[in-house]
């Protein structure tokens, strides 16, 4: 529990100093954006993502081989406690950490374009400030924001493979 409170802690202060966007904007979770995109006619978007690493990306963070890395890097901090572990292994300002990497990881602070009647226009959400892109060359970029090099665990990023594991688009 303490460790808990701990790296709520370190996020919060994290993205409070450092990002204005977080600041303005808020991050609403993975639950809440689950309950829409979890019905048949959204693609069972919430579930796919429910099923993958980035759900328990967090969680990866509090087990053993976490603690190794974080004691080879020299970190001062439990893996799940650091903030260079943290900045890929959990949304910023998230309301819940251990959601992991979640839906506003890759569309932005779900406060502005949550509404029904927001989401429910495409260029009204993105206008709203979810976050669109063009094509799967823009996503793989964010992407490689975490999967690259810089991750002590890093292991060759093959894009297409991972999209095809995560790919969630809602149904014609």
């Amino acid at each position: 529990m303490r460790s808990l409170v701990a790296a709520l802690l370190i996020v919060a202060l994290l993205f409070a100093f450092t990002s204005t966007f977080a600041a303005e904007h808020k991050y609403v979770g993975a639950k809440a954006c689950g309950m829409c995109h979890k019905t048949d006619k959204q693609g069972k978007q919430l579930d796919i993502w429910s099923k993958s690493k980035h759900a328990s990306a967090y969680t990866t963070l509090t087990g053993d081989e976490a603690k190794k890395i974080a004691e080879k890097k020299g970190l001062k901090k439990a893996a799940n406690e650091s903030p260079e572990c943290l900045e890929c292994h959990v949304v910023a300002a998230a309301p819940d950490p251990k959601e992991g990497v979640s839906c506003e990881a890759c569309h932005g602070a779900g406060s502005d374009f949550k509404a029904m009647s927001t989401m429910k226009d495409k260029a009204k959400a993105i206008a709203a400030g979810l976050m669109e892109y063009k094509d799967e060359a823009a996503i793989e970029k964010h992407c490689k924001t975490c999967h690259n090099a810089k991750s002590p665990s890093y292991k060759e990023f093959n894009f297409k493979e991972a999209w095809a594991k995560i790919k969630h688009p809602k149904p014609a």
